[in-house]
């Protein structure tokens, strides 16, 4: 058989696969079949009974098409996999998230798939008299391998305590650690009796979000990405606090307090800008692209604020 014509059978089949396991119809594409073909390592010539389970990520899965099935895709098809390909697959128990390192953040580089065991002993017996039953089997109890896969990963979510008796849990990874010392390490000893407005969360579109309260400050959170990680108000003085959890993304630079003020232009109070580092490494490395009229503070060193203000302490710049 030529290999137009393998890599023609080994797609449609995949396709049907993706059918059989009652993927929605959105999903019933070459680009998720390209995902399913990689993460099984099945190339245009292997047999399904030979499917293995690889960790795989975003682009190599991309690689992988273009290596052995002669389909290019663009970079910034990256993010339509991982929206409209493996999120779905992973909903269904088909696909495992970073189950080699749960705890790894939801926007991490490093991010990687693998096909679940119970989908892979199915998969194997593809095209076999054993397959239907096997499938079956596997659709009945699929409702309990998504709620297990699911309470995994929620057993590493980061607790953050907001207030008195009530936390929050947010997705796992440094970045969330580093937001839980920042409220529950900085803000007590830096800004005492300061209330949270608003938590980022990589896994959500927030953690936590006191819209009551933004609303009085003027300003509504509606564009996700743009705002800083930690939100606070210090009632007492006026203030709003605006934090970046520097550890994948830059502090407050330049650029960053200037698209800061801007989004904050209808506030009233005085605005405080803080670039949050999980250790002195990292501040070091970061050091030079902070902003002046700024705040630092280090989460290994909690009780010390570093000054970028030069004729004050903490405070908002006027």
């Amino acid at each position: 058989m030529k290999l137009e014509e393998q890599i023609r059978q080994k797609l449609e089949e995949a396709v049907d696969i993706l059918k059989r396991f009652g993927m929605p119809s959105a999903q019933q594409n070459e680009r998720t079949a390209y995902c399913l073909l990689a993460l099984l390592n099945i190339t245009p010539e292997k047999e399904w009974k030979n499917a293995e389970k690889p960790l795989v990520g975003i682009t190599p899965m991309m690689t992988f098409a273009k290596e052995y099935y002669n389909k290019d895709y663009a970079p910034n098809t990256r993010e339509t996999f991982r929206r409209f390909s493996t999120h779905q697959m992973i909903q269904a128990g088909i696909v495992l998230y970073n189950p080699d390192k749960p705890e790894r953040a939801v926007n991490s580089p490093n991010a990687v798939y693998q096909i679940s065991d119970a989908a892979l002993f199915v998969i194997k017996a593809y095209k076999t008299k054993k397959f239907d039953s096997l499938l079956n089997n596997f659709i009945k109890n699929q409702p309990t391998l998504s709620a297990q896969y699911a309470h995994e990963r929620e057993m590493k979510m980061v607790s953050v305590k907001i207030k008195k008796n009530h936390s929050i849990q947010i997705s796992p990874g440094k970045h969330s650690e580093l937001i839980r010392d920042i409220i529950e390490q900085m803000a007590p000893r830096f800004l005492p009796d300061s209330s949270l407005i608003y938590v980022g969360d990589t896994g959500e579109k927030w953690g936590y979000y006191d819209q009551e309260l933004a609303g009085n400050l003027l300003f509504d959170v509606q564009q996700h990405g743009k705002m800083p990680d930690v939100i606070l108000y210090v009632e007492n003085k006026k203030w709003l606090v605006l934090v970046e959890s520097v550890t994948s993304h830059g502090p407050v630079d330049s650029k960053r307090y200037i698209e800061l003020e801007n989004l904050f232009s209808n506030v009233t109070a005085d605005k405080v800008y803080i670039s949050a580092f999980p250790d002195k490494k990292t501040f070091t490395h970061y050091a030079q692209e902070i902003a002046w009229d700024t705040e630092a503070w280090i989460a290994d060193n909690p009780t010390h604020m570093i000054h970028f203000n030069g004729d004050k302490f903490l405070g908002p710049h006027k």
